[in-house]
């Protein structure tokens, strides 16, 4: 399955809070999504919730109409004290 970590501002925000956001296969369904995620970063996931975002059409520059791709996002909630190095703020 393939997890690729969703870095915005209102990501690294949840992080804090211990939500993580992930951008996964439009097929995942929950369990695999949890399944993965404990593999891959060795975390126990609380919860997950689950959006698509559908694909939209905008226009180039061109004039001409193009459609954007679907995709779909998991936000994950971790156990108390558990985190993912990703989405830790880089200080300066």
């Amino acid at each position: 399955m393939k997890l690729v970590p969703l870095i915005t501002e209102k990501s690294l925000r949840d992080a804090k809070l211990g939500r993580y956001t992930f951008r996964v296969e439009s097929g995942a369904r929950k369990p695999e999504i949890k399944k993965a995620i404990g593999e891959v970063f060795g975390v126990h996931v609380v919860s997950i919730q689950t959006s698509k975002i559908g694909g939209n059409q905008k226009r180039n520059t061109r004039g001409y109409k193009q459609k954007t791709l679907a995709e779909k996002r998991a936000r994950v909630t971790l156990k108390e004290k558990e985190s993912i190095d990703l989405f830790e703020e880089k200080k300066k």
